[in-house]
């Protein structure tokens, strides 16, 4: 007889629901949320698991790695599928989501999502440690101005690396001032330093990376964005199509048909927020910044003359997405003019 287990993970607890392939409930349990006390329920000899299954979230990745090496069925799902399916419990506990997640698992009610390779995760908080450095940097600068602009002081247009000077300038003859501005000076001289850390590993990672730098043949796109693709994607051959990879980063125009109602919409904005904002500033490098003309960019620059810049944007954004994919599974690099591409 098959068994189908469901767990409700929180940072603490988790809770375990198994159910036969009947539907009955074999065993519940709640149990500390680590590997070893899971595998202690799960490998018990008497339960022969079809499916396991485990919502999304901050500690996911850890337990399905330590469930997949001991050869157990672990799926996990996509977070906004299973709060819809889960929503129609009137009364939501733990022990409760954990059953519906058993039942999800036994009638093949989910929608898998693809739990990253280690080294993608370790890529992925590079990148997200980077990015968080550079908002608070940005903060404390946008601090420091509107405290000034209190004290009628404006610092006005200043790069970043006169930014502090521009600042020493403005409260020299204001000693008072100066022993409240001081500590942010610091704090934002340190925060510069870590980002330049950072950033140097990450060119560092690039530059040991094939599939970084054939990504980097595309115009407009940087070290980032292609760390940010390759660490994303992870495996290229989880999409059995280029052009799906647009619709997974949330790029593609949503619907609502029903009827003789058919209408689309914006796009969905579903998947990678981080990516989907990467390949967006690299379509706008390519359209704004690149002098470099491609059969890419003229494409984009004639949807901008029917349909506005910012719809061009977004739809070189989800071709971009489908390029660097072929790229990556091809093992070629950008060709600049048609023939080529065609080739």
């Amino acid at each position: 007889m098959d068994h189908f287990a469901g767990l409700d993970v929180s940072v603490k607890d988790t809770s375990v629901c198994i159910v036969d392939d009947t539907g009955r409930i074999v065993r519940e349990v709640k149990v500390a949320s680590e590997p070893d006390a899971l595998l202690a329920v799960l490998t018990n000899p008497s339960y022969h698991f079809k499916r396991i299954g485990l919502e999304a979230g901050p500690l996911s990745q850890w337990l399905f790695s330590a469930l997949a090496e001991a050869s157990l069925p672990v799926i996990c799902v996509e977070t906004r599928h299973m709060r819809a399916v889960l929503k129609a419990q009137i009364n939501k506990t733990d022990r409760n989501d954990a059953r519906g997640i058993a039942r999800m698992m036994r009638v093949g009610l989910y929608r898998p999502v693809h739990v990253k390779t280690l080294r993608s995760q370790k890529l992925r908080v590079l990148l997200t440690h980077r990015k968080l450095l550079q908002s608070k940097a940005i903060a404390v600068d946008n601090d420091l101005r509107a405290t000034l602009r209190n004290f009628g002081l404006k610092v006005g247009v200043v790069g970043t690396a006169k930014f502090e000077a521009r600042i020493k300038e403005l409260v020299e003859n204001l000693p008072d001032l100066t022993i409240l501005i001081e500590p942010l000076l610091i704090v934002r001289r340190a925060i510069r330093e870590q980002i330049g850390v950072l950033h140097r590993r990450v060119l560092a990672v690039v530059r040991d990376d094939d599939v970084c730098r054939r990504l980097m043949t595309v115009p407009g796109v940087g070290p980032v964005v292609a760390l940010t693709y390759r660490a994303t994607v992870d495996m290229p051959a989880r999409f059995r199509k280029s052009k799906s990879v647009g619709a997974v980063f949330g790029l593609t125009c949503s619907r609502d048909q029903s009827g003789e109602r058919d209408r689309p919409g914006a796009i969905s904005r579903c998947g990678d927020e981080m990516m989907r904002a990467m390949l967006y500033e690299a379509a706008q490098s390519m359209l704004v910044r690149s002098t470099r003309w491609s059969w890419l960019k003229a494409w984009a620059m004639k949807i901008a003359k029917h349909r506005g810049m910012k719809r061009a944007i977004v739809a070189l954004a989800r071709r971009l997405a489908v390029i660097l994919h072929r790229i990556w599974v091809d093992g070629t690099e950008f060709r600049w003019t048609r023939e080529a591409a065609a080739a």
